[in-house]
């Protein structure tokens, strides 16, 4: 199950990539349009996947941890 979810992963990373390089070339409005929503759909795809398969509280990097915040505290 690990290597299936790790694949869908995967493929949904490399859909965010590809239309990350879209973006970067010249395309009419409504492809813009089109290739925006269809990243804003695989970011969440992903977002929600990797929550699902890593279910593990993570530090976001401007937010400090707990020993970060009790080593302020002294």
């Amino acid at each position: 199950m690990l290597n299936q979810d790790l694949a869908r992963l995967r493929v949904h990373r490399n859909n965010v990539s590809r239309y990350r390089r879209l973006l970067k070339t010249k395309l009419s409005d409504i492809e813009r349009q089109f290739v925006e929503r269809r990243l804003a759909e695989e970011q969440t795809a992903l977002e929600a996947l990797a929550a699902d398969v890593f279910p593990v509280a993570f530090t976001l990097p401007n937010q400090p941890s707990a020993s970060t915040a009790r080593g302020a505290e002294r």
